[in-house]
């Protein structure tokens, strides 16, 4: 690591309050007022999270029944030869899309064709109707008096849809939504999970075709979703069918403020309709386009995801280019050049990056969507070949916040759209295994300036989510269902800050190949699935062995934590043993040298452990002059001496001097020292920046 030199210290810490809090605020992973990494950073006052907001629908979902052993990968899974080709179609949908510029409304019709894949007749479905989300103040997402949603922020113009018509031919045409229950389970104030009761069972394997009407009613844009003037985001904006479990039970849960989505894998054909004027970004390939009667109608095709976006605007500046055999499609406002070309550096560098370790993109386009900047709440998301990232004209002059959101955002074509995880119940396994893949594959790009890199001052962005997740590593557990974290800051600390830190730390301390490797078998061997965690820890096990694993599960699962500490420091000159000793042959006298060697010491330094983390660590000893050497322990106990021999007496001693363990707690009692020693403790960059935010930060 590159040190940061006192004079760039020094000016840093002369810059106004501005430029810290700018600092700060694009700290995580996306920096956009709306993303979610930036929750990490959001007051508690800003944020619609407490316990009005946990609702039955949400509990009903926290624990699941036991999962089979994890599937095998093995060496097989190191490259794509065994990679699975496609899905295996469980919910298809053919819609047609009409988008009223003025009213900001969508008419929308279609057919879904959903087959039963569980084990178990059934006789309900569960359908999302996010967009009731944004219906009143009173629902789930909304219903805090502290704000909605990540922005912290509530729509001024609210959205809802209405179901016009659901209708199943092979249940003889009966009309489904008339016996529908109109709010969600256990909550009679929130409509964004309906219950639809069938007149009879669909067996396993059996197939229903579902014709469906509804209208769409978008926004202001909240988050996700809405519009601003002309600018239009039509994601979540369908009757969508929830997940049935393979044990024949339903996933079903409300649209939380801190929740995102889970759904099967199927194909979509989208019909568009929009004014003539208006440039349509979409998931998936256009297929058709026509433009009639100042409307302009395009067509979208898509095999095996989980979800459909689109956004439309009259104002896009569009750039095209096949980057690793994908069409890439940059939609941006004018004004906003640089921004386009950082976002596209950013995508050579990380989408072959990311083709390379967790398996190839499957999907012949990729859409960037860059909204303009009063519409900023609708960047930082993703969606299956669709992505939005955001930022003000000046922000890629500043920092790498255009970079960070853009391959953020891509990593979740893998970490949610190739590997769609339950994201309700298990959210690390999509943001945090995702904001540590991000990392890795910027820093392969930009090194240790991932963040901030100005001349003689790089920062990178690890280094940030490593603070940000002390802040609250003891605050609760990682692993756990999205709705139980008290706040958006501890959410945002600890499901992307805490699962990238620890991640990190395994990479650190037992080979960064063998985590990588292990992410990739199971990338590929879930590909198409819904893993859980024991499915990542059974692939990680594979390559990492049993003890690093389970280090990983208490981290994860136990509020794990630990801290070492410096603790005693001491050496003195040797000497040969003197006195008087009684031998076998009789008592011995043995007088105290006057030229024992000036230049023989031995000494030792006292580490302590706190926590409940058992991590092998080095620790570097200095001595006066100027001589190093580093010594390990595996970390079991509470404490351990490091001795010492040498020809000067010690100064100084300092544990995990290359800075492998991230989850160490606190850095500040890393050193101990002796007076007219080198004071080194500070020396990398990596202590300066965190001791750094720490003053600055929360």
């Amino acid at each position: 690591m590159t040190s940061v030199s006192a004079r760039a210290i020094k000016s840093l810490l002369q810059v106004a309050g501005g430029i810290a809090a700018m600092i700060l605020a694009t700290a995580l992973v996306g920096a956009l007022p709306d993303s979610g990494a930036s929750a990490a950073l959001r007051t508690d006052a800003s944020a619609a999270s407490n316990e009005e907001t946990v609702d039955a629908g949400s509990r009903a979902v926290d624990a699941e029944e036991p999962r089979p052993p994890p599937r095998p990968s093995g060496a097989r899974l190191d490259d794509d030869a065994s990679l699975a080709a496609r899905a295996d179609p469980v919910a298809s949908y053919t819609l047609r899309a009409i988008l009223d510029a003025d009213t900001h409304s969508v008419s929308g019709a279609g057919k879904i064709v959903w087959r039963n894949a569980s084990s178990k007749p059934v006789d309900e479905l569960f359908f999302h109707l996010y967009l009731n989300a944004f219906k009143n103040d009173d629902t789930i997402f909304l219903r805090s008096r502290f704000g909605g949603g990540r922005s912290g922020s509530k729509t001024t113009q609210f959205g809802y849809v209405d179901v016009k018509k659901l209708v199943a031919p092979e249940l003889d045409g009966a009309d489904l939504w008339a016996s529908a229950e109109r709010h969600t389970p256990g909550d009679p104030n929130d409509e964004t999970l309906i219950r639809v009761p069938l007149p009879s069972p669909i067996e396993p394997e059996q197939t229903l075709t579902l014709e469906i009407e509804f209208e769409s009613q978008l926004p202001d844009i909240v988050e996700r979703t809405g519009f601003r003037d002309s600018f239009h985001m039509v994601a979540q904006w369908f009757p969508k069918i929830a997940r049935l479990e393979p044990n024949g039970k339903w996933a079903h849960f409300p649209f939380h403020a801190k929740s995102e989505f889970y759904a099967d894998f199927g194909d979509y054909d989208v019909t568009i309709d929009v004014p003539s004027q208006m440039v349509v970004g979409a998931t998936g390939a256009r297929v058709e386009q026509s433009e009639t009667g100042g409307r302009r109608v395009v067509r979208h095709r898509i095999a095996d995801v989980h979800d459909f976006a689109w956004s439309a605007w009259d104002r896009f500046v569009e750039k095209n280019e096949t980057i690793d055999g994908v069409d890439v499609r940059l939609l941006h406002p004018s004004g906003h050049e640089n921004n386009a070309k950082v976002t596209l550096e950013a995508l050579r560098a990380a989408l072959p990056h990311m083709n390379r370790r967790y398996g190839k993109y499957p999907y012949p386009v990729l859409t960037v969507v860059h909204p303009p900047p009063t519409a900023s709440n609708a960047g930082g998301m993703e969606y299956p070949t669709l992505i939005t990232t955001g930022g003000r004209w000046y922000r890629s002059y500043l920092t790498r916040g255009v970079e960070a959101v853009t391959v953020h955002e891509l990593g979740h074509q893998w970490f949610y759209g190739l590997v769609a995880t339950n994201e309700h119940v298990w959210p690390f396994l999509d943001e945090g295994l995702n904001t540590y893949a991000e990392g890795l594959a910027r820093r392969a790009k930009w090194g240790q300036g991932t963040l901030i890199d100005w001349p003689d001052f790089r920062v990178a962005t690890e280094h940030v989510m490593r603070a940000v997740a002390a802040e609250v590593g003891h605050n609760d557990v990682v692993a756990m269902p999205a709705p139980r974290f008290a706040t958006f800051s501890d959410y945002g600390g600890l499901v992307y800050g805490r699962t990238a830190t620890i991640a990190q730390t395994l990479a650190n301390v037992y080979g960064e190949d063998k985590l990588v490797r292990g992410l990739g078998r199971y990338m590929r061997g879930h590909r198409y699935r819904h893993p859980t965690p024991e499915d990542l820890l059974g692939a990680l096990e594979e390559t990492l062995g049993a003890e690093p694993v389970e280090v990983a599960r208490r981290a994860l699962f136990e509020r794990g934590w630990v801290d070492f500490v410096a603790g005693d420091l001491q050496s003195v000159r040797r000497r040969d043993p003197a006195g008087v000793f009684d031998r076998d042959a009789g008592r011995e006298t043995i007088e105290r040298r006057a030229d024992e060697p000036k230049d023989d010491f031995v000494g030792r330094m006292l580490v302590y452990r706190r926590g409940t983390l058992e991590l092998p660590v080095e620790i570097e000893l200095v001595n006066r002059a100027g001589e190093r050497s580093t010594h390990h322990w595996d970390g079991k106990g509470r404490h351990h001496a490091v001795h010492y021999e040498g020809s000067s007496p010690l100064v100084q001693g300092v544990i995990d001097p290359r800075g492998l363990v991230a989850l160490d707690q606190n850095l500040l009692n890393n050193a101990a020292g002796k007076k007219n020693g080198t004071p080194r403790t500070l020396e990398r960059t990596t202590y300066v920046v965190e001791l750094l935010l720490g003053l600055l930060g929360p």
